[in-house]
């Protein structure tokens, strides 16, 4: 990882006993990333970032806080220490914090396979370069212009802690996303993945000159309700939005939409969502934030809401056994899954399609916003690629419209799922979702833009 956590480590604790505290975690974060941008046809930056931090965070009694910083020499070290045991000290306490965990990983080889990979660690500028002119030259044989990012890098977490607790994790990640823009339409791509070889910028770029070039002198459609085929990016960006309820410490302070719902069927009978880290199309560390192992949950079965994320300090008030999802502490949030997999069907894209009469295939949406939370309904608009569907075939493509929607019907409405994918979409976090066809999806205006 470039530097010794165990050192770093080492020095925390020194400096807590010395200050009268034996009971402390430490967590390290280490990132190197780098990011190829480009626009109107033109690579315009190429920048690259080494991070590292350390958070320090003390028990004292039932208090505790952390503190932060990227300075990595002994006074560094010393300073954060002394800095949060001070805060901590003038932290109301919290008669149900915990003490710190003790829960060790079993056994640490038991990580999830194929999430850190030299080369992908290791691209260079040039590399990146080379693929990105070849995408802007699929993009510029369409008479379009392209725009958008090409990121590689590696990431780790570890975490220690005075009651014994040692956990590691590092992953490379590679992300490619790019925009195509014609003169009245545009299209859009994008994909994650651990391995750099796994993704294809070429094809990307392909699909989103494509969607460009067939969403050209866009016709205006009536706002209503209509058949909608999502794909799968789309599929993310909305139904990515409910997440953080499945959360122990969401219900127990009311702000939850599953509050008096669980154990109710809420969803259609081919809705099934479970939370895996270690799905081969997930990533992420198999620990949480006080270093406990991710359970695998299984949110939603056929419909029916089934189980939820526990961390530590909630499992215990609950009675129960935590589930490795907690955020590091302190925190309001408490826990939440974070390794979606929503299943998916046998039904293709181009299959929903094909069995649609009358319909909108929707790329990806954007600027959502939550307008009812125990209803989960949502606004927001599609975006770079949204067609009409007709007589089983696209027929034209169409002014963006927005849409008022809750998750809950969406969800009850579904009427075919593909395959799921690992989707990356507006959201910053990426999922695994099918396509999903969804018969009376509520389109309450045409867009301007």
């Amino acid at each position: 990882m470039g530097v010794n956590p165990e050192d770093i480590w080492g020095h925390v604790v020194r400096t807590a006993r010395s200050c009268g505290v034996d009971d402390v975690e430490a967590v390290i974060t280490i990132s190197n990333e780098a990011l190829t941008r480009f626009a109107n046809n033109a690579i315009h930056q190429n920048v690259a970032e080494q991070t590292t931090q350390l958070s320090v965070r003390p028990v004292i009694g039932k208090r505790t806080a952390n503190a932060s910083t990227n300075r990595l020499d002994r006074t560094g070290i010393r300073d954060v220490v002394e800095e949060a045991i001070a805060i901590t000290r003038l932290t109301s306490p919290d008669p149900d914090l915990l003490p710190l965990a003790d829960h060790e990983l079993e056994d640490p080889t038991q990580y999830p396979e194929d999430r850190d990979f030299d080369e992908t660690a290791e691209m260079t500028p040039d590399e990146r370069a080379r693929t990105v002119a070849e995408a802007i030259g699929e993009v510029e044989s369409a008479s379009q212009t392209a725009a958008g990012i090409y990121s590689t890098g590696k990431s780790g977490v570890v975490l220690f802690n005075s009651a014994g607790v040692s956990a590691w994790y590092q992953e490379t990640m590679a992300r490619f996303s790019i925009t195509a823009m014609a003169s009245d339409s545009s299209g859009w791509a994008k994909a994650s993945a651990c391995n750099h070889a796994d993704l294809d910028p070429v094809g990307l770029a392909r699909r989103a000159a494509g969607k460009a070039t067939a969403s050209r002198a866009p016709r205006e459609l009536e706002p209503g309700r209509y058949t909608v085929i999502l794909e799968p990016a789309a599929v993310l960006d909305l139904a990515g939005q409910m997440f953080m309820d499945f959360s122990a410490t969401a219900i127990r302070d009311g702000r939850s939409f599953l509050n008096d719902r669980m154990g109710q069927k809420l969803f259609g009978e081919n809705i099934t969502i479970h939370d895996d880290v270690w799905h081969p199309g997930q990533a992420g560390a198999p620990f949480d934030g006080e270093g406990v192992p991710r359970k695998r949950l299984t949110l939603v079965d056929r419909g029916v809401v089934r189980e939820i994320a526990y961390g530590r300090q909630a499992a215990a008030l609950a009675g129960v056994e935590p589930t490795g999802h907690g955020f590091p502490l302190p925190n309001e949030l408490g826990e939440a899954p974070m390794n979606i997999v929503i299943a998916g069907g046998d039904t293709s894209v181009e299959d929903m399609v094909a069995s649609t009469e009358r319909g909108i295939l929707v790329t990806r949406l954007w600027y959502i916003r939550e307008v009812d939370p125990y209803e989960k309904i949502f606004t927001g608009m599609t975006r770079d690629g949204t067609f009409l569907v007709e007589g089983g075939v696209v027929t034209a493509g169409l002014r963006n419209f927005r849409f008022n929607q809750s998750l809950i019907e969406m969800l009850s409405n579904v009427e075919a799922l593909s395959p799921a994918v690992r989707a990356s979409g507006e959201e910053s976090f990426d999922l695994v979702a099918p396509a999903m066809k969804v018969r009376d999806f509520n389109f309450t205006e045409v867009t301007r833009f």
